[in-house]
C-alpha cells in the first residue's frame, strides 16, 4: 500500500524558507512519479513540481519556479521540497502525491497533469507579510 506522510509546514515570514518532507512507503521511486501540489480553500489544487526518476524528468510549474527544489533521499524514502523566498500568496496546504508510472510522456508538463492516485494528508504553510 502506498503511503505518504507530509511534515515540515508552519508559519514563516515573507522572504523566509521552509523545507517540507514527505515520508514515502509501499513503492519504489523508479516505478512512480512524485509530485508536490498545493491548495488554497476555494481554489483548485495546483502542481508545484513533479518528478519522474526513471524518466529523468523534473517539471516545475510557474507559480514557484526558481524558488523551490525537489529532492529525494532514496535511502530513507523521503521526498523534500525546499521552498525559498516565500510570499504570502504561497500560503496553502501542501500535498505530496504519487502516480504509478505509465510510460514516458512526450510533454514534461504532463508529469504534473497526469492523474495521481495516492496522496498524503497535507501540511499547512502560512506565510505572513
Amino acid at each position: 500500500e502506498v503511503q505518504l506522510v507530509e511534515s515540515g509546514g508552519g508559519l514563516v515570514q515573507a522572504g523566509g524558507s521552509l523545507r517540507l518532507s514527505c515520508a514515502a512507503s509501499g513503492f519504489t521511486f523508479n516505478d512512480y512519479a512524485i509530485g508536490w501540489f498545493r491548495q488554497v480553500p476555494g481554489k483548485e489544487r495546483e502542481g508545484v513540481v513533479c518528478q519522474s526518476s526513471s524518466d529523468y524528468i523534473t517539471y516545475y510549474t510557474e507559480p514557484m519556479k526558481g524558488r523551490v527544489t525537489i529532492s529525494i533521499d532514496g535511502a530513507r524514502n523521503i521526498v523534500y521540497l525546499q521552498m525559498n523566498s516565500l510570499k504570502p500568496e504561497d500560503t496553502a496546504v501542501y500535498y505530496c502525491a504519487a502516480a504509478k508510472r505509465n510510460g514516458r510522456y512526450s510533454s514534461s508538463s504532463y508529469y504534473c497533469a497526469q492523474p495521481f492516485g495516492s496522496w498524503g494528508q497535507g501540511t499547512q504553510v502560512t506565510v505572513s507579510s
